[in-house]
């Protein structure tokens, strides 16, 4: 049986630390390149006329490639969401939308520590009341994610190997 080939390939600096994901045929470019060398393969190969090569999963820089500081990640629906596991803050139940712990409408900002994610019958009973208003807690306390590999949150989920290069 022939499994699908790997959506995308973590690609790592010279130094192993992690730079993004690339698709996979930008990991084979880099591959045939010469700019990246294969960490870690799934066991499947890629076949050409002439050239056989193993199917990336993670790849590794040849040369190591100066990153500038990165700007924090932006709280987003989906950042967030990602952050608080799908799981409200409120209930716990699944959470499929994003509430200003403190509203915005009552000078509430929009920033890490101001949201979280909520389930449709929290954020709507919720509404723009403080949670001391209505006597509600939070289940945790809300805050940016950290490390290098923040922009990969749960990216060892969906591609075991991933784990130990992204372990920070």
């Amino acid at each position: 049986m022939l499994l699908p080939a790997p959506p995308r390939t973590l690609l790592l600096n010279a130094s192993l630390e992690p730079l993004c994901v690339v698709a996979l045929p930008r990991a084979v470019t880099l591959v045939m390149s010469g700019k990246a060398t294969v960490l870690e393969s799934d066991g499947r190969v890629l076949h050409s006329e002439h050239v056989v090569v193993p199917l990336p999963v993670v790849l590794s820089l040849t040369r190591y490639v100066h990153v500038p500081m990165r700007r924090p990640l932006p709280p987003t629906r989906r950042t967030v969401l990602q952050r608080d596991d799908h799981r409200c803050a409120y209930c716990g139940s699944h959470a499929d939308t994003v509430d200003h712990v403190h509203p915005r409408s009552r000078g509430g900002r929009h920033e890490w520590g101001n949201v979280v994610a909520a389930c449709r019958r929290c954020n709507h009973r919720k509404a723009d009341h403080l949670l001391h208003e209505i006597g509600w807690e939070l289940r945790w306390t809300p805050s940016a994610p950290r490390g290098a590999t923040a922009f990969l949150h749960g990216a060892a989920v969906d591609e075991p190997a991933w784990s130990p290069y992204l372990a920070a």
